[in-house]
């Protein structure tokens, strides 16, 4: 056995566990780039304990999913302010957008000399600034990861600054933070962090740590999820979500993603959709044409055993088949109703781009299996439909 492990310096968990953001900010910085979303309303109580704490608050709207040249003038105007720690607080795409920024505040030139696929691909040479990172909704457990994912609409295409200087130094989980989530998106982030604990678990780069994690997380979704889409003022469920959305956090960081992830990155950069609803009309897809690869070229393969695993733990049945998990995540998504991809103006005319696009994704290299063109070509035909 062998494997690395990196995850976020300190991760605080539990309902009002937003009281240590500001005594914690404080002991690192004095002036802090507030990263929020579109919405600044709900960092109001944050803002207001960093400047009891003496921190000078530098506010920073990151509306909708963070692109190139957002981050390049939000790093240009953090700069300026002498921005010293950044807190971000919000949706998978504010705390891309603050560790973005905070990685970009301690390295020369811009975002596009360090993207992978589309950019110059450059390592970070520095360790970013102090980064807190406060996530509102349970999905992309972002909090926890090495990367920031950015779209570059010059490109059609999104992709990711990546580095472990870039892990935050403190990540807050308050449960409660995502009260009031609104039932569709609800569905798509905790469906996306559901696709963060099954791709991992069966990734070819899994490992004896991220296994527990995946495990445990699928479990806790598997119940929660359902409960808390029906329910949205469902505390203890919300709370079990956040935990295993947490938890996919950790695994994808140290064990990578597959063909879920792989598309949906171009889907998200040609198209409007979030990232979270693409994953979720992808997800139960890529599991029937993985199995189905693997059953026809890999029948000896370790993750056939793993899809077996993951099957048993969903759907609480002991004797389940792989494909029994497949259709289980097809039916909680029709449950969830989680639109197709379609309904984003995903075409015909697009699966061959997508596909391409989605064979140079780096997610696709801890896909299970390798899968051919058309079989990519055919989870998106499905997922579109």
């Amino acid at each position: 056995m062998a494997f690395e492990f990196a995850t976020a310096s300190r991760i605080v968990f539990g309902p009002g566990k937003l009281s240590e953001a500001a005594p914690a900010a404080a002991r690192m910085g004095h002036r802090a780039l507030v990263v929020t979303g579109a919405s600044r309303e709900r960092a109001a109580r944050l803002v207001a304990a960093l400047e009891a704490a003496t921190v000078v608050c530098v506010p920073f709207s990151s509306a909708g999913e963070p692109t190139v040249e957002a981050i390049r003038a939000g790093a240009e105007f953090a700069r300026d302010e002498r921005c010293d720690v950044v807190v971000a607080m919000g949706g998978g795409s504010a705390i891309d957008a603050g560790k973005a920024l905070a990685a970009m505040l301690t390295n020369p030139g811009e975002p596009l000399d360090y993207l992978e696929v589309i950019g110059g691909g450059q390592p970070l040479q520095h360790a970013s600034v102090p980064f807190i990172a406060i996530p509102t909704t349970a999905g992309t457990g972002s909090e926890v990861t090495r990367n920031a994912v950015l779209g570059s609409p010059g490109h059609r295409a999104k992709a990711s600054l990546r580095s472990a200087g870039m892990l935050p130094r403190l990540a807050i989980v308050d449960p409660e933070l995502a009260r009031g989530l609104p039932r569709a998106a609800t569905a798509s982030t905790g469906l996306d962090a559901l696709t963060q604990l099954i791709e991992p678990y069966v990734s070819a780069r899994a490992n004896a740590m991220t296994d527990l994690f995946c495990a445990e997380g699928m479990r806790r979704a598997a119940e929660a999820l359902p409960r808390v889409w029906q329910d949205g003022s469902d505390a203890a469920a919300r709370s079990e979500m956040s935990w295993a959305a947490l938890l996919g956090g950790l695994a994808l960081a140290n064990a990578g993603l597959g063909a879920v992830h792989g598309i949906a990155a171009p889907v998200g950069g040609m198209f409007p959709a979030p990232h979270g609803a693409v994953c979720a009309a992808v997800l139960p897809h890529a599991m029937e044409i993985n199995l189905q690869a693997l059953r026809e070229r890999e029948p000896q393969s370790p993750a056939l055993r793993r899809y077996e695993e993951a099957a048993r733990i969903l759907t609480g049945r002991p004797h389940a088949t792989a494909e029994d998990g497949a259709r289980w995540v097809a039916q909680l998504c029709r449950r969830l109703q989680v639109p197709p991809l379609g309904a984003y103006g995903v075409g015909e005319g697009d699966i061959a781009e997508i596909a391409g696009s989605a064979a140079r994704a780096s997610s696709m290299r801890a896909n299970p299996i390798e899968l051919t063109a058309e079989e990519v070509r055919e989870v998106i035909r499905r997922a579109a439909q």
